[in-house]
C-alpha cells in the first residue's frame, strides 16, 4: 500500500508530460488544466491503491485518459469516422518516434518530413478520429509499450495494435496530402514494392 503522503514527491514529476498530453487530448490549454487537475484530485485519492513499484507513469496516463474519454463521451461530439483510404510506400510516420519498421538510412520519406513544421504534425495527429489519436499519442508521442496502451485505455492489445496502425495509415496519408499540396511529393500513383 502507497502512502497518500509520498503522493506529491512521486507524482509532481509527471505533471509537466501529463499536461502536454492533456493539451495533445483537449487542444485547449484550459481544459488541459481542469484534466490535469481532475487527473491529480482522483490519483491523489486512489493512491492508497496503488502498488509502489509499478509503472506510475502508466496509472498516471490512465487516469488522466480515461477522465478525458468520459468527458469526451458525456459531451457525445461528431461520431467515429473510420473511412480511411490505404496508401502504400508512404510511410511518413516512420519519423513521429520510435516506430517498427523504422529504417536506419535515410529514405525518400525522412527528406521529405524535413520539410514539415511541427505544426503540421501536430495538425495530422489532431485530425485523427478521436481512439486513433489517443492510440498514436500514447504510443508514437508519449512512447508507451502496446501493453502499457492496452491497459491505459482498457482494451486488448490486438485492438491497440489495430488502432496504431489504422492511426498511422491516417496520419501518412495526411501528411502525404500536406506534401502534395506543398509540391514536395510528385503528383503520381504509388508504385507497389
Amino acid at each position: 500500500m502507497a502512502d497518500q503522503a509520498k503522493f506529491s514527491d512521486l507524482a509532481m514529476e509527471y505533471m509537466p508530460s501529463l499536461y502536454t498530453a492533456a493539451l495533445r487530448m483537449t487542444r485547449n490549454p484550459s481544459d488541459a488544466e481542469d484534466l490535469v487537475q481532475e487527473t491529480y484530485l482522483k490519483a491523489y485519492r486512489a493512491f492508497g491503491g496503488f502498488t509502489e513499484g509499478t509503472n506510475l507513469k502508466a496509472w498516471l496516463y490512465r487516469i488522466l485518459t480515461n477522465t478525458y474519454i468520459n468527458a469526451y463521451r458525456a459531451k457525445k461530439r461528431r461520431p467515429e469516422e473510420s473511412d480511411i483510404d490505404d496508401l502504400e510506400n508512404f510511410y511518413l510516420y516512420r519519423r513521429l518516434g520510435g516506430l517498427e519498421g523504422a529504417t536506419a538510412g535515410r529514405s525518400a520519406e525522412d527528406e521529405v518530413l524535413d520539410h514539415f513544421t511541427e505544426t503540421e504534425v501536430k495538425e495530422a495527429i489532431e485530425a485523427l478520429p478521436e481512439q486513433f489519436r489517443m492510440a498514436v499519442l500514447l504510443g508514437d508521442v508519449e512512447g508507451f509499450s502496446y501493453k502499457e496502451i492496452a491497459e491505459i485505455l482498457d482494451v486488448p492489445i490486438g485492438t491497440v495494435m489495430s488502432r496504431l496502425h489504422r492511426g498511422r495509415r491516417a496520419l501518412q496519408k495526411r501528411l502525404y496530402e500536406f506534401g502534395r499540396q506543398r509540391g514536395l511529393v510528385p503528383e503520381r500513383e504509388g508504385t507497389h514494392g
